[in-house]
């Protein structure tokens, strides 16, 4: 396993990515996958964008790896996201064989790494995520409530 600097190297990359769809106004969720020491795939929230249901940071993020890597194994990966992937993001992590989950906040509503469901870890799936919560998880919670604060007011 990485060590925890290296978790928060990279989920300050996540990060990035969250603050991006904040300043476009898209709900502040970044993920990013990494290959043997470097980002290989970089995702944001852009459902309001692009107008697409499925475009959540960790799919997005995906997307770019498989392209950047030449295939949909993700084998030996780590993707790193600010918030708990949902269903269909946790389902694609386990379809893609990521290797490593971490992230930064549970997600009570629709956290399917533990939260609400465990599909990454599921034994009647063919493929097992580790799971890594909370890494920067105050940094990554005042990005959201911040955000949401802000919707409120407006």
């Amino acid at each position: 396993m990485a060590p925890v600097m290296d978790h928060e190297r990279w989920m300050r990359e996540a990060l990035l990515e969250a603050q991006a769809a904040a300043a476009e106004g898209e709900i502040p969720v970044g993920a990013v996958v990494v290959a043997q020491g470097r980002v290989v795939g970089r995702g944001r929230n852009l459902k309001e964008t692009l107008n697409d249901p499925t475009a959540h940071a960790e799919i997005l993020a995906m997307r770019t790896a498989g392209r950047t890597l030449g295939g949909w194994r993700l084998t030996g990966t780590t993707l790193y996201c600010t918030l708990e992937p949902c269903s269909m993001c946790a389902g694609a992590m386990v379809n893609a064989r990521v290797e490593r989950l971490v992230f930064g906040v549970h997600d009570p509503k629709t956290g399917a790494a533990g939260s609400v469901y465990d599909l990454v870890r599921s034994p009647w799936l063919n493929h097992r995520i580790e799971v890594i919560p909370g890494v920067l998880a105050d940094e990554i919670a005042e990005l959201m409530r911040g955000f949401f604060q802000g919707l409120r007011q407006r």
